[in-house]
């Protein structure tokens, strides 16, 4: 008799792993291949080997972009090298990404860009979040963009209890911000194990200096984030549910759930179209490929417009797409005055002009 519940419950246990991993299958898109969808007038942008995970535009045409990020288990291109802050001048006929020196003081050695947003006070400074993961924690560092001589001030690393694994950032205020956490939990296992079972426990932050306080929740992977221009609204990628969620703002800056927009993609970096208020999506077609890294079968890329989210029926299209020929594992698509750049996680970057 004990034997035969034995065997039963382990039947049951390997048909509960099978679900699961059967589920993580279907969730990465493990078996999607993507058609080209090209676009006719670009080229990789020059010094970015080792991804371009996120890129924000300021409104005169300057744009920064977060390179070299490393994470445990996923694949680099250049492992031994710090990350940094590029910037390149859209304004220019044919802009070059120059890496923006920081102050001293500031760890170098252990810079690991990641999500990254801009906030412009109302005396025009210019502020840089970026969540950083130095030695595989998490801290946000906000700095002082010194446009005279193409310098970042740091000013202040920002560390909490409530960022257990910090992904992206959209400022709100010259200290202020909504984040993401892509999983619960900080360790490495538990955030595996998380994965697998499909918990839906990550989340979104907000932090004043003030107050912190978990304002969003019920995520498989919250991802990218932005703001409506209107700043209504906050969008938030959740990458493994191949959704973006419309959340809207109140005055004490909670958020609450407006809407859901269902894709057939992984949904990464998020990013307003100044010019129409569309949002630009970053997007994995087979997250499989871009978390198991075959050269010869490498990660595609994939990038999406969509219009008038708030509509009962948004139009979605495909601005670019690859199966990892020319760009793996695009991760963020930007536009400035018909000027496309589009990021990937650990690959090459593209510069595009519409």
């Amino acid at each position: 008799m004990g034997r035969l519940v034995a065997l039963s419950l382990l039947g049951i246990a390997l048909a509960l792993l099978g679900e699961r991993l059967l589920a993580l299958r279907n969730r990465l898109k493990a078996s999607r291949e993507v058609e080209s969808v090209d676009l006719p007038n670009c080229h990789l942008i020059k010094g970015i080997e080792a991804g371009a995970d996120d890129i924000d535009i300021l409104p005169n045409g300057l744009a920064f972009l977060s390179v070299g990020l490393k994470c445990p288990g996923l694949h680099s291109f250049s492992p031994d090298k710090p990350g940094g802050i590029l910037m390149m001048d859209l304004k220019k006929e044919n802009p070059r990404a120059l890496e923006l020196r920081i102050s001293r003081g500031f760890n170098l050695a252990s810079f690991n860009p990641h999500g990254i947003s801009t906030f412009i006070d109302n005396d025009d400074t210019v502020y840089l979040f970026v969540v950083n993961h130095p030695e595989f924690k998490n801290t946000v560092e906000i700095f002082k963009f010194e446009e005279e001589d193409n310098s970042l001030l740091h000013l202040k690393t920002i560390r909490h209890e409530l960022f257990p694994s910090v992904n992206d950032i959209i400022a709100v205020g010259p200290a202020h911000f909504y984040a993401t956490n892509d999983h619960y939990f900080s360790d490495p296992f538990l955030k595996y194990l998380e994965t697998y079972l499909n918990l839906h426990w990550a989340n979104v932050v907000y932090y004043s200096p003030n107050e912190v306080k978990v304002v969003a929740e019920g995520f498989d992977a919250a991802n990218g984030i932005n703001i409506s221009p209107d700043k209504k609204y906050i969008y938030v990628a959740d990458i493994l549910a191949h959704e973006i969620h419309v959340l809207e703002r109140h005055p004490n800056m909670n958020l609450t759930q407006l809407k859901v927009l269902k894709l057939d993609t992984l949904v990464d970096n998020l990013s307003i179209d100044p010019s129409s208020g569309d949002i630009l999506v970053g997007c994995h077609p087979n997250g499989q490929k871009l978390f198991i890294y075959d050269p010869n079968n490498p990660p595609s890329s994939e990038v999406l417009r969509i219009q008038n989210i708030l509509s009962e029926k948004p139009t979605v299209t495909t601005v670019y797409a690859n199966n990892g020929s020319v760009l793996q594992g695009s991760s963020v698509a930007s536009v400035y005055d018909r000027k496309l750049l589009i990021g990937t996680l650990y690959h090459r970057a593209l510069f595009c002009e519409l």
